[in-house]
C-alpha cells in the first residue's frame, strides 16, 4: 500500500512533469502540509525523493525548487537504460533458477491485474517490481545498483508514459515476452525485447508530452 509520502510524491511529480508547477519554483514545507492536510514530515520525504529523481533541488536555508529537466537529459538516459535492462535480461535468461521465475511470473501476474483495472499507480508499482526481479536475476550486484540508480532517477517519467492511452496493454505484452525469453534461457532474445522494451518507454514519454503540449495550447486557445 501507498504511503502519504508516496501519493504526494507522485502528485507532485505529474505537476512537474506536466508543467503545473514550472521550473524555478519554490515549494514550501509548511505550504504543501496545509494543501495535503498532513504533517511535515511526509511533505519533506516526498520532496527527498523528488531530489533523489532531479526534479527539485534541495538547499539547506533555501528551500525547494522546481528544476528544469532538459528532455535531450531525459532521452539520453532512457538510451543508457535501455542498455543496462538489456545486459541485466541477458544475464537473467543465462542465471535465472526457478525460484527467480516464479517471482517474475507472479509479478507479471500482478501487472496483468492492474492493467485490467487500468490502475497506472498499482500497475507502476508492479511493473517496477518484475524489472527489479530482473535486475536482481543478473546475478551481478554491481550492475543491478547501477540499473537500480537511474530507474529511480527516470521514475516520474516511467511513470507518466504508462497514461499515454493503450500503453499499460502494449506495456504487459513486452514483459510477456521478456519472461518467455528468459524461461527459454534465451540470451539474445532477452536482451533485445528488454532493449526495445526501454527505447519505446522513452518513445512512449515523447508522446505523453506532446499530447500534453497539445492539451496545453488548446487551453490557451
Amino acid at each position: 500500500m501507498a504511503s502519504v509520502a508516496d501519493d504526494i510524491s507522485e502528485r507532485l511529480e505529474t505537476e512537474i512533469v506536466e508543467g503545473l508547477l514550472p521550473p524555478g519554483t519554490r515549494l514550501e514545507e509548511p505550504a504543501l502540509a496545509e494543501r495535503f492536510g498532513v504533517s511535515r514530515t511526509p511533505v519533506r520525504e516526498a520532496l527527498q525523493r523528488l531530489s533523489a529523481s532531479g526534479l527539485v533541488e534541495l538547499k539547506p536555508r533555501r528551500g525547494t525548487r522546481v528544476l528544469n529537466p532538459s528532455i535531450g537529459r531525459i532521452v539520453e538516459m532512457f538510451e543508457v537504460m535501455a542498455e543496462l535492462e538489456a545486459v541485466c535480461a541477458r544475464l537473467c535468461a543465462r542465471r535465472a533458477d526457478a525460484e527467480l521465475i516464479r517471482t517474475l511470473k507472479a509479478w507479471l501476474m500482478s501487472c496483468e491485474t492492474t492493467a485490467a483495472a487500468q490502475d497506472v499507480s498499482a500497475y507502476y508499482e508492479a511493473n517496477r517490481q518484475f524489472h527489479h526481479t530482473i535486475y536482481r536475476g543478473s546475478g551481478n550486484g554491481f550492475l543491478a545498483e547501477q540499473a537500480e540508480a537511474l530507474h529511480l532517477r527516470l521514475t516520474p517519467f516511467r511513470r507518466q508514459q504508462l497514461r499515454v492511452p493503450r500503453r499499460l496493454r502494449q506495456s504487459l505484452a513486452e514483459h510477456t515476452q521478456v519472461v518467455a525469453a528468459i524461461e527459454a534461457g534465451d540470451e539474445a532474445a532477452a536482451e533485445s525485447v528488454q532493449r526495445d522494451h526501454i527505447l519505446i518507454q522513452g518513445e512512449r514519454f515523447g508522446d505523453f508530452l506532446s499530447q500534453f503540449g497539445a492539451a496545453a495550447q488548446a487551453d490557451a486557445g
